[in-house]
């Protein structure tokens, strides 16, 4: 799978970094994935965190952090999802 640009966008942006948003129906597993992200090589930068619901489609939704690693005209990679809100005791 890829990402869909039409579920990304932009919460906050300051001094270079943006903070984004992203909704999808894919697993995180697959949503860090080198390159899920490259059509939007353009507009990630290196250190860009993106703010992630995934797995939307009435599984087990999650909520996470990815962080931009790498952007190169032929590559993106992103870092695996880093849980939020994953327990409740």
């Amino acid at each position: 799978m890829s990402c869909d640009l039409n579920n990304l966008s932009v919460l906050a942006y300051a001094n270079g970094f943006t903070l984004w948003h992203y909704t999808t129906e894919d697993a995180d597993t697959e949503v860090d994935d080198t390159d899920y992200f490259l059509d939007a090589k353009d507009l990630l930068k290196v250190g860009d965190m993106i703010l992630a619901n995934t797995d939307t489609d009435g599984g087990t939704p999650k909520g996470g952090i990815f962080r931009v690693l790498a952007v190169s005209a032929a590559s993106v990679d992103v870092s695996n999802m880093t849980a939020v809100g994953a327990t409740n005791t």
